[in-house]
């Protein structure tokens, strides 16, 4: 199956639990999911290639609310509050030849050391995957998608993109690019996952506010768990990742390092206290992103060491 981005399967700026779904798939089967990115400010020149549907996205007006441009949700048959869905990141393609970033005062990581809105287009090329800086160097591309979430509880109400909560969202971790696996609790029948927020590359912490803002395309398959614990997790080759927000940096650490405990001791034999001393010992604490009110910190754990 494949969703397109159009005015009529994209939600701008918001999560709601009592949004239908905009397509409906058994747990287990592959979805491809198009997502486009930006308001009209951040339109390039002639010259590079704007998705026609940003455009009719663009003309049925302002977004209920500011935040990000998601396509979906998608509602997983039989999902139901307190399982998991393991979303597996199959495949992420650029769909576009640009990408911009914005900073802006009064926002980011240095939110009074900025007076002037900056606003850069920049080239992608998607045969060298590189992106050409103004000053002429060119960086690595690694997309992925900021924003992957389910909805949030139903008592939550509608509730904006921009902060991470518990159901996902606006995580903007750059680990979570084609080969990966997210893993999210469910709050609410069906799951209904969104997608957006696609981003070119990014560096952790994403501290002037946005990352290579673009257009992807991603191929993922949506799974249904009842053996994994409600929180969320991360999975590449080579590492398992805990993920935790809040508006405290210290807290964010702390619920990291206290769900990657539960992780090892659920995956192994060790004690809690063996499980925090390897997490002292072997477990990286990596600031994810500093700029959208609840901050994010994760911890990588090695598979090797499990």
């Amino acid at each position: 199956m494949i969703l397109d981005a159009a005015p009529d399967t994209v939600h701008w700026g918001f999560f709601d639990a009592t949004q239908p779904p905009i397509a409906t798939i058994s747990s287990g089967d592959e979805i491809t999911i198009r997502t486009v990115s930006g308001t009209p400010q951040v339109l390039p020149g002639d010259g590079f290639h704007v998705p026609p549907e940003l455009h009719a996205i663009h003309a049925g007006g302002v977004p209920a609310m500011p935040g990000h441009i998601l396509t979906g949700p998608v509602a997983v048959t039989g999902a139901t509050p307190g399982q998991v869905l393991q979303i597996d990141i199959l495949d992420v393609a650029l769909r576009q030849d640009w990408g911009y970033n914005v900073s802006r005062p009064l926002v980011g990581t240095l939110p009074h050391d900025f007076d002037q809105l900056t606003h850069v287009t920049i080239p992608l090329d998607a045969d060298a995957m590189t992106a050409r800086m103004p000053w002429g160097d060119d960086l690595p591309l690694a997309p992925f998608f900021g924003v992957m979430g389910v909805a949030p509880p139903p008592a939550w109400g509608r509730i904006s993109t921009i902060e991470p909560r518990g159901h996902g969202g606006n995580l903007d971790c750059k680990e979570l690019v084609a080969g990966t696996t997210l893993y999210l609790p469910i709050h609410t029948g069906g799951a209904l996952f969104s997608v957006g927020d696609g981003h070119g590359c990014q560096g952790d912490g994403e501290v002037n506010v946005t990352a290579i803002e673009t257009a992807l395309e991603g191929r993922f398959r949506l799974t249904l768990r009842d053996d994994m614990a409600a929180m969320i997790v991360a999975e590449t080759p080579t590492h398992w990742i805990t993920l935790a927000t809040d508006p405290s940096l210290d807290i964010c650490a702390q619920i990291a390092t206290r769900n990657m405990i539960t992780l090892i001791v659920g995956k192994t034999d060790l004690t809690r206290e063996q499980a925090y001393m390897l997490c002292s010992l072997a477990g990286d604490l990596r600031i994810t992103q500093t700029v959208n009110r609840e901050k994010g910190v994760h911890m990588m754990m090695a598979k090797a060491r499990l």
